[in-house]
């Protein structure tokens, strides 16, 4: 079976792509620069209804996520993702939110909804957050010299925290299986608080680390020299969007754990096997 993987050089799409060879399977990387990986690798342009749906020929199974961007660049994005799909007819689909909701008008609503309207065997990946943010030099920085982890949620703020490389084991399962179809929720049951990270990270680096919440513009001036106004922006709004909700947790029903069998993994075993 050969697989198609958007993002291969990203964080969400590296994983899929390692874990789908580790398992055995054929997997082509769908990038802007084909240079740029190792391997199998076809250049794509996420606007490009041609190069995506030649991408896709023959596929038995294509990963998608989509791109930072603005929404109107999301929404073209999807379209032509849509559009792909409908010329190409790859076997199986498997788009992840990326965290983001599927808000009407949105990419990731844009993209579900081409794939409902097609005869089309897809799954959606639904994660929250990802753990993978609190690898900022300014988040474990501070875990590592003062034993403080400050992060903008609220201490009571109930997450179900999911790493990129539990969403790559379900994107894997969910390639390979089509016989689980819509959504699947990917995260940790029962939720965690801050509190629970941080003894997540005391475990790990055997030392006492607590939680400490941050305000999202607080947290805005830090990751500004980091990511530059136009990319900061967003991530300031959503934790600033965070503040008015009770939390972020999945539901059993629609879980990866209840669907897949699949349980995620604890933060100190997701610190052990990325090695930091």
């Amino acid at each position: 079976m050969t697989f198609i993987v958007h993002g291969a050089t990203g964080a969400q799409g590296s994983p899929v792509l390692t874990a789908l060879r580790a398992a055995g399977h054929t997997a082509t990387a769908a990038v802007r620069d084909i240079t740029s990986i190792d391997g199998a690798a076809v250049a794509v342009d996420y606007a490009s209804v041609d190069s995506l749906t030649a991408a896709y020929k023959g596929a038995s199974g294509v990963f998608v996520h989509l791109p930072i961007d603005s929404t109107e660049q999301q929404a073209q994005y999807a379209r032509a993702i849509g559009e792909a799909i409908s010329r190409a007819n790859p076997a199986r689909v498997v788009v992840s939110t990326s965290g983001y909701p599927a808000v009407p008008g949105t990419g990731p609503s844009i993209l579900l909804e081409e794939l409902e309207r097609q005869d089309c065997s897809f799954a959606v990946i639904e994660p929250c957050l990802f753990l993978e943010n609190l690898l900022l030099p300014i988040v474990v920085g501070s875990v590592r010299d003062e034993g403080v982890l400050r992060y903008p949620l609220r201490a009571d703020y109930l997450t179900s925290w999911v790493s990129h490389l539990d969403v790559a084991d379900v994107a894997v399962a969910l390639l390979t299986d089509t016989s689980i179809t819509g959504r699947v929720a990917v995260g940790a049951l029962p939720p965690l608080l801050g509190s629970d990270l941080a003894d997540g990270f005391a475990r790990h680096y055997d030392r006492p680390v607590t939680f400490e919440s941050l305000e999202p513009e607080a947290f805005g001036e830090q990751i500004l020299p980091l990511f530059g106004e136009q990319a900061a922006r967003p991530v300031i709004d959503a934790y600033i969007w965070r503040k008015g909700l009770p939390g972020e947790v999945i539901s059993d029903e629609h879980s990866a754990q209840k669907l897949l069998g699949l349980t995620p993994r604890s933060v100190d075993q997701w610190l052990r096997d990325i090695g930091i």
